[in-house]
C-alpha cells in the first residue's frame, strides 16, 4: 500500500517528558518517564516505564532531518528502543505512543540532539574498507585494554555469530563488571563514520545496511557513565551473495523448475521433518505491526528451540535481503 503521510501526523504541541492525560484507558494504562538512555551522532536510545496496566504495542514517530515523517512500531513488552539512521548534531523531537487494541491510549514526548560527527579521538580504521576474499570466519580480533579503576569491569571476546551479505551480527561477553551501555562504531561503504548505541544489558547486535563482499572493522566499546572503559575490535569480511541459497519467498515465475513446490509457497508453518534435533518447530508467523517505512514480525516456538534465525525477503528493488536474528528473540522489526 502507498505511504500515507498525513496517517503519520505528528504533534504540534511542545515536548513533555510527562504522560498526557487520556480519555477512557481500559485498565488505567499509562506511560512512565521516557529518558534518553544513550546518543550517538547517528543514534538515540530511549526508555520508558508503564506504571500502571499494559499496552499492546506502541509506536514511535519524529520527522528525519529532511523533515520526513517515520514511524517505528514496538513490542508491547519492550521498554526501549534504539532509532538509528540519524544524523550527527541534528535536534530531534520523539513522540511515544501507548497503543492498545490500534487505538493511541497515551502519549509522551520529549527532545533529542544527537552527538556531534564522531570525535577524532576515536580509533576508526584509518584505511578505507575495500572487497576482499578473506573468509568471514575468520576474523581477527583486536583487544587493547583500558581499563579504568570501576570495578575491573572489562569486555570479554567478540565474536561473529552471523554472516549476510548486507548484515553483520556481533556478539560479546562481559566477564567482569557491567557496564551502562555500549556503542558499536565503524566506517561504513562509502568510508563515513558510523555508530550504534547498544543498551547495557545486551550482549549482542546486528548491524544492517552493509554491503557484499566488504571488509569491515568494528569497534565496541564499553561505557559507564557516557566514558569510555574498555574497547574491543574485530575485522569481518560481509558474505558474497552467490554463496548464499536464494530467499525461500521467491515467486512462482522465480522459482526453477526442479526446485520443491515450498520455496514457491511461503507459508507461516512448521516443518518438524526439517529438525530432528529435539524436535525445534516454528509456531505461527504474525504481522503485529505496519507502517509505511517498517513491518514487525513475531513468531512462537512451541518445541525446542533453535540457535538463531534468519529472516529473507526481496526489497522494493528485488534484491534479496537477509536479517539474522538472535536465537532468543521471538520478534524482529524489518525498517
Amino acid at each position: 500500500a502507498a505511504a500515507k503521510p498525513e496517517e503519520l501526523s505528528l504533534p504540534l504541541e511542545e515536548p513533555k517528558t510527562e504522560a498526557t492525560p487520556s480519555d477512557a484507558l481500559p485498565a488505567q494504562a499509562v506511560l512512565g518517564e521516557l529518558k534518553v538512555s544513550s546518543v550517538t551522532p547517528n543514534s538515540v536510545q530511549l526508555q520508558w516505564s508503564v506504571p500502571e496496566g499494559h499496552f499492546d504495542s506502541f509506536m514511535l514517530q519524529y520527522r528525519d532531518a529532511q523533515g520526513q515523517p517515520q514511524a517505528l512500531p514496538i513490542d508491547g513488552g519492550s521498554r526501549s528502543v534504539t532509532v538509528p539512521g540519524l544524523s550527527p548534531s541534528h535536534r530531534y523531537r520523539f513522540h511515544l505512543y501507548g497503543l492498545q487494541g490500534g487505538k493511541r491510549i497515551d502519549h509522551m514526548s520529549t527532545d533529542v540532539a544527537t552527538d556531534a560527527a564522531v570525535p577524532e579521538e576515536l580509533p576508526l580504521p584509518s584505511a578505507e574498507p575495500q572487497a576482499e576474499d578473506h573468509k568471514p570466519e575468520q576474523p581477527h580480533t583486536e583487544h587493547p585494554h583500558t581499563k579504568a579503576d570501576l570495578g575491573q569491569v572489562t569486555l570479554g571476546e567478540l565474536r561473529v555469530s552471523s554472516v549476510t551479505p548486507n548484515s553483520v551480527q556481533l556478539q560479546w561477553s562481559v566477564p567482569e563488571g557491567f557496564f551502562d551501555s555500549f556503542t558499536l562504531q565503524y566506517r561504513d561503504a562509502q568510508g563515513q563514520p558510523q555508530a550504534l548505541a547498544v543498551d547495557g544489558r545486551s550482549h549482542s547486535v546486528t548491524v544492517p545496511g552493509l554491503s557484499p563482499s566488504r571488509r569491515y572493522r568494528f569497534h565496541l566499546y564499553g561505557l559507564r557513565g557516557r566514558k569510555r572503559i574498555d574497547r574491543i575490535s574485530i575485522d569481518v569480511v560481509t558474505a558474497d551473495p552467490e554463496d548464499l541459497p536464494p530467499p525461500s519467498m521467491d515467486t512462482p515465475t522465480e522459482a526453477h523448475p526442479s526446485e520443491d513446490h515450498r520455496t514457491a509457497h511461503p507459508q507461516a508453518e512448521a516443518r518438524p521433518s526439517e529438525a530432528p534435533l529435539a524436535q525445534a518447530v516454528l509456531g505461527e508467523l504474525k504481522v503485529s505491526s505496519v507502517t509505511p517505512n517498517s513491518v514487525q514480525l513475531q513468531w512462537s516456538v512451541p518445541k525446542g528451540s533453535f540457535d538463531s534465525f534468519m529472516l529473507q525477503y526481496r526489497d522494493a528493488q528485488g534484491q534479496p535481503q537477509a536479517l539474522p536474528i538472535d536465537g532468543g528473540s521471538r520478534s524482529m522489526m524489518v525498517p
